[in-house]
């Protein structure tokens, strides 16, 4: 099963509508797919999405270290050796972990594939069988965004992320609103994206105490982790979970996140861990810590989408509500059937690999550019 051709496409999906976060206004996915093929024809398939502000690299800087560099340098390699592959794009460059997070998802999709078995099942099997997702609210007028709050709650979703992160006053009064609309067995999470001072994050909780939140997301810049541990104390003190976002970058930043007390609750994503198997690691060492995990990113297509909610299924750390919600968000996609996540839960796949398979007409469709290698 040794790697003959990988094929690399940049593509572009329309998203629904424009998407406001603290880090950018953003109206089209663009995303990297790739396809791994061995010597007899079979394929797994990858998927990456990176975003503004999530990912250090951008999705052309992805495009071209596979193109250029990680693709060449796996042709001929086992699929099914992820240990030395990741060993071998390392070696190449320490970084660009979405990049390699899209041929380790390939690769681990064409081995499940070829053994005929789940990717769930090729993870050490699945503890949850059924994933429920977490909704989202915009920055909106508070009166908007309680309306769109319980629009959530009546598809049949158990939570939503409020983002804030502006104006302190109208962030409390967003959050304030979307819970009196939902009333009080609804999970609520506010998302600052780094948006806030210290000083504010402090007075968001303060002032969001009767909101009950079910967490906090990084209130403050993503490498000031002593301003993450104070505002975690003051947080404690009103019985609100402080969780890490853009604070997690790799293995040595969560154990740093650990260290200083800076979080109850660690975010993490395949694409951004760089892989289905580094993400599990940092799950089993954050719960050896006491720590929860939240997972998903809240951009993307099928794919990827499919490898969080697999991951998901695979460790009761993992809080219910998972993140990666972007076939919501987008258009259209680029598999063949598209997720249909609208009413909140989706019970996970047991088909051989990732479950999902690529619609080359729409591969086609949304192809921005195209390299094969090999």
């Amino acid at each position: 099963m040794s790697i003959q051709s990988i094929e690399i496409n940049l593509v572009g999906v329309p998203l629904i509508e424009a998407f406001k976060t603290a880090h950018s206004v953003k109206d089209i996915q663009r995303s990297v797919v790739v396809v791994v093929r061995d010597a007899d024809g079979a394929t797994g398939i990858g998927n990456i999405d990176p975003s503004p502000g999530y990912s250090k690299e951008s999705v052309a800087d992805h495009f071209r270290m596979l193109r250029d560099h990680f693709a060449p340098a796996i042709i001929g390699a086992p699929a099914g050796n992820i240990h030395a592959m990741m060993a071998t794009l390392d070696a190449i460059d320490p970084a660009f972990f979405d990049a390699k997070a899209a041929l380790e998802m390939a690769c681990l999709d064409l081995t499940a594939r070829r053994a005929g078995i789940s990717m769930a099942t090729l993870l050490g099997g699945a503890v949850v069988r059924e994933i429920r997702f977490n909704a989202w609210v915009g920055m909106l007028a508070p009166d908007e965004a309680a309306r769109q709050a319980a629009s959530w709650q009546a598809k049949g979703f158990r939570s939503c992320k409020v983002k804030v992160g502006g104006d302190v006053k109208t962030d409390i009064d967003r959050v304030l609103a979307v819970r009196e609309a939902v009333g009080a067995d609804f999970a609520i999470r506010a998302d600052a994206n780094e948006g806030f001072s210290e000083a504010d994050a402090i007075t968001f909780i303060s002032g969001t105490a009767r909101a009950r939140l079910q967490l906090v997301e990084q209130p403050v810049a993503w490498d000031d982790l002593p301003a993450m541990t104070r505002i975690r104390r003051h947080a404690q003190g009103a019985g609100v979970p402080l969780m890490a976002d853009e604070s997690v970058l790799d293995h040595a930043s969560l154990i740093g996140i650990l260290r200083a007390e800076a979080a109850d609750i660690v975010k993490v994503k395949v694409m951004k861990q760089g892989g289905l198997l580094g993400t599990r690691r940092m799950i089993a060492t954050a719960e050896a810590a006491g720590v929860r995990c939240v997972i998903g990113h809240g951009f993307g297509l099928g794919i990827n989408t499919m490898a969080e909610i697999i991951v998901a299924s695979t460790s009761l750390n993992v809080i219910e509500g998972v993140e990666c919600v972007g076939p919501l968000k987008t258009r259209d996609d680029i598999v063949v059937d598209k997720l249909d996540l609208s009413r909140g839960v989706l019970p996970v796949s047991e088909a051989p690999g990732l479950g999902v398979d690529m619609d080359p007409a729409r591969l086609e469709r949304y192809r921005l550019d195209s390299a094969s290698i090999g």
